[in-house]
């Protein structure tokens, strides 16, 4: 054997194909979101008693945060409590181009005075509360929302993506974000930008972990909401498919949940426009 021979380079650790990234990625919104649970739990708290007083949790989140709201309610493993409000011209993403296309929806989400005249529809009430969603945080309606949440005396819950709020920069003149209108804030763990992974030979990550990390905190949210309600005599009715549960069992529980939603429902309409005075004397639980 030559001793003078070269001794052969280490062999480049592999990098991880983009997949396993990703998945790796995912893991680490997992222990974020874990790292919240007393946050969580005070959330369940606030919902719970929402709930249990016969009242709407408020939901709302522009651009793909609707994801987030009808990941609360409705779809199967959800109960009614929850008021899923979504602007079709803010999140209807799949024309991309043309009428109703993406660079309109992002423009009216930046709109001052949109969110006012949405929630000129409902008439709350102090034993409501909200949850509104956006990753940046950014966004003048999302804002505008919690900000009118709180106005009206009703309790925000904020999901954003810390670190990409705090590296982005506010479309309000006055610089403040959805979460100095949050009287709890809560974060999906994904980084500045949201995309993830970075491909060899292409200079922009992809493979967003914002909607991961907040379908993780909206259902854990929920687990220990409907915890709270068992616990007090008043167990969800959770729609449920029929293969867990068998086909009369599941109806059954559909129609109560949905019946139920409209009963909820039909207090944010009852008196609408009616003086202040009036509203008071008729508001009941």
């Amino acid at each position: 054997m030559n001793s003078n021979a070269p001794t052969p380079a280490s062999a480049p650790a592999l990098a991880l194909a983009p997949a396993e990234d990703y998945l790796n990625r995912c893991r680490g919104l997992i222990d974020t979101v874990s790292t919240q649970l007393p946050a969580i739990r005070k959330v369940a708290d606030l919902f719970a008693s929402t709930i249990l007083a016969g009242r709407m949790v408020h939901l709302f989140g522009s651009g793909h945060s609707r994801i987030l709201v009808e990941e609360m309610w409705p779809r199967y493993g959800s109960f009614p409590g929850f008021n899923p409000i979504v602007e079709l011209s803010l999140s209807f993403h799949n024309l991309v181009v043309g009428a109703n296309g993406q660079r309109q929806a992002m423009f009216l989400e930046n709109v001052s005075g949109l969110a006012e005249r949405i929630l000129r529809n409902y008439d709350l009430s102090p034993q409501d509360s909200a949850l509104v969603v956006s990753s940046s945080g950014c966004n003048r309606v999302p804002i505008e929302m919690a900000e009118e949440f709180q106005r009206r005396k009703v309790p925000v819950v904020a999901i954003i993506s810390r670190q990409h709020s705090e590296a982005s920069r506010s479309h309000r003149p006055d610089g403040r974000k959805l979460q100095d209108f949050a009287d709890l804030v809560l974060d999906t763990g994904a980084p500045i930008g949201d995309a993830m992974v970075r491909v060899p030979g292409l200079d922009t990550p992809v493979a967003p972990g914002s909607t991961v990390g907040g379908c993780l905190l909206i259902n854990s949210i929920k687990a220990e909401v409907a915890a709270r309600l068992t616990a007090s005599g008043q167990p969800p009715k959770v729609l449920t498919a029929g293969a867990l549960v068998g086909p009369a069992r599941a109806t059954e529980l559909f129609e109560a949940a949905y019946d139920e939603h409209g009963r909820r429902l039909s207090k944010l309409y009852a008196n609408l426009g009616l003086p202040a005075a009036t509203t008071s004397s008729l508001s009941s639980p």
